[in-house]
């Protein structure tokens, strides 16, 4: 059965002073509710001070990012057996920043996905489109080869242990939003496309929609078939927002 889930993705964001209380309020307003994961993936440098805070609540947390080495001399990176010390359930990889900004590739994407899955933390597997690549009509299989290479590299029974989410490049940040039956049919493209592969796995697999889900749109994304959840940025960091958004998706 997919698991419905939101998980904030707080970026480049954050301090001591701001994150508890912000923290709180949601294990505040979100406590009880069952049905649906929550999750927040914060910069590594809170991952201690979130863990304490959320220890035996409802809401995990995970990291934003996670180095293919699981260790040597690669100044700067976090391995996943150095997340696992903060009991990191969940990291994503391959988010449209570090492909775009950071110049990740589908294959480093990959093993970054191995790593995680290697050190038993479930990656969230970031897939989608620039508005260049969706103009030119080539959004599928831009995708396609995105949820390939991972697929070459660690199989396709390997997606039982992730989450995959939509983010269509052109709607993160810009103010402007896939409509609802846009995100639908490129969540459909997906879900099909693994089925032809392995039913079982296309069926249970949690497919989020990461393409600037608000408060206001997040009830009609939400009752799309195919759509699953959200993987939320900007509205993550504001309590009252993403409560709205995690209580829209658990009605």
């Amino acid at each position: 059965m997919r698991r419905k889930m939101v998980a904030g993705n707080w970026k480049m964001h954050g301090n001591l002073l701001e994150n508890k209380p912000l923290l709180n309020a949601i294990v505040t307003n979100l406590n009880g509710l069952q049905e649906v994961s929550f999750l927040v993936c914060v910069p590594y440098l809170y991952l201690p001070s979130v863990q304490d805070t959320l220890r035996n609540t409802n809401i995990a947390w995970g990291a934003q990012n996670v180095s293919q080495y699981e260790k040597g001399p690669y100044t700067g990176e976090i391995s996943a057996l150095m997340l696992n010390d903060f009991e990191c359930g969940y990291v994503i990889v391959g988010h449209s920043e570090r492909r775009t900004l950071f110049g990740e590739d589908n294959r480093t994407v990959s093993e970054k996905y191995q790593a995680a899955q290697r050190a038993g933390i479930t990656p969230i597997l970031c897939v989608g489109e620039t508005l260049e690549q969706r103009e030119a009509g080539t959004t599928e299989q831009v995708i396609e080869e995105q949820i390939a290479s991972v697929i070459k590299l660690a199989g396709i029974k390997s997606l039982a242990n992730a989450i995959i989410a939509y983010e269509p490049l052109w709607a993160i940040g810009t103010g402007r939003t896939a409509l609802p039956e846009q995100a639908q049919d490129i969540h459909s493209f997906i879900r099909e496309g693994l089925a032809k592969q392995d039913a079982n796995i296309a069926k249970d697999l949690t497919i989020l929609y990461g393409g600037s889900v608000k408060s206001n749109n997040a009830s009609e994304l939400f009752d799309m078939p195919d759509i699953d959840g959200g993987l939320i940025g900007g509205a993550s960091l504001i309590a009252a927002d993403f409560v709205a958004i995690c209580r829209a998706l658990h009605q």
